[in-house]
């Protein structure tokens, strides 16, 4: 009982630490956002955040993968309510693109991330998310909606597409019109995947 107990308390601190640290980097971006600062809110001590983390960088770490799970879940969701597969595939690229429009994830995910973390497509989710958009391009080829390509290859390209058109949103002086123009082109890019007829 008492190491269930002390694994809820540490799932708790765990939680309070996140959400503090994800108010401030979306308030104040990752480097205004102080240590001191984020445990505070948190009302924990700076011991807890090491002992949890490792350092601010890990807990920046945390948040990203807290956001991307969410994001994840609106993806399939997207996905999920389309009128065919194919309308899915586009629309949950599109929305992946939108959410490059919401300051959360332009600060957090595509601006703070990358000048910290490196290279999003480095990133350890990135290697479910390019799983699970093989296995979608490779149901389309399977259905004889998609032409017969390398699913993997046709993913990482797409998938690249798509994160250079958020990061391009991000920094954009005007991300609105920018995120017109990139998902317009995009769904150009994805239609040469279709085969004649479909």
């Amino acid at each position: 009982m008492a190491a269930q107990r002390r694994a809820q308390m540490v799932e708790e601190t765990r939680a309070k630490l996140i959400k503090a640290a994800r108010r401030a980097f979306a308030d104040k971006g990752y480097a205004a956002a102080s240590m001191d600062d984020l445990t505070a809110a948190a009302g924990l001590t700076r011991g807890a955040l090491y002992h949890n983390f490792g350092d601010k960088k890990g807990l920046l770490q945390a948040v990203i993968d807290q956001i991307d799970t969410e994001m994840l879940a609106h993806l399939h969701s997207v996905h999920d309510q389309a009128q065919d597969p194919w309308q899915g595939f586009l629309d949950e690229y599109a929305a992946y693109i939108e959410m490059a429009l919401e300051p959360e994830i332009q600060r957090i995910m595509l601006l703070d991330g990358p000048a910290v973390l490196g290279d999003p497509s480095q990133w350890p989710n990135q290697s479910a998310c390019l799983q699970r958009t093989t296995a979608l391009i490779q149901a389309l080829i399977d259905a004889g909606t998609v032409k017969p390509v390398d699913a993997e290859a046709a993913a990482r390209l797409l998938n690249g597409t798509a994160l250079n058109a958020s990061l391009w949103i991000a920094a954009a002086d005007d991300p609105h019109a920018v995120f017109l123009r990139a998902v317009e082109a995009f769904r150009h890019l994805a239609t040469g995947l279709l085969r004649s007829g479909s």
